[in-house]
């Protein structure tokens, strides 16, 4: 594997179901499945880690506490056109978190995985949507 290879855990409620979600979705490409415990999909020079609750990484902790899916830590990924991408998800039935925000760096807004791991679309500011071009051309 290559230094330029960024891997992410996410632990999951139903690998199956979270690799479909990621690469149906939001473009991530299959790579190993060992069903039902673990699987991982990349984009890019990410490698997220899809771990089940039988994968080595849902075991218990020494003092009882169980790994579960869901926090605020987040994958975080750019977008080209923020409204067009949310239009779509949600016409895929995809839960959002919160609707598109803007900050001074840029427009984001929150979904949910299947499991309830957030992922963060942002479209940096200046970006302009696919097929627009500048004002005063």
């Amino acid at each position: 594997m290559s230094d330029s290879v960024v891997s992410v855990r996410y632990l999951v409620d139903d690998v199956q179901s979270s690799i479909d979600f990621y690469t149906t979705h939001l473009g991530f490409k299959p790579n190993n499945t060992f069903l039902p415990a673990f699987a991982d999909v990349t984009r890019g020079n990410l490698r997220l880690l899809l771990s089940g609750p039988a994968s080595s990484a849902g075991r218990a902790m020494p003092d009882g506490r169980r790994p579960s899916p869901g926090g605020w830590n987040r994958l975080h990924l750019l977008v080209d056109d923020i409204d067009t991408e949310v239009s779509r998800l949600r016409s895929a039935g995809v839960v959002f978190r919160s609707d598109v925000i803007t900050g001074p760096g840029g427009r984001q807004i929150v979904l949910d995985d299947p499991s309830g791991n957030p992922v963060e679309l942002f479209q940096p500011a200046g970006a302009r949507p696919a097929g627009t071009r500048p004002a005063g051309r």
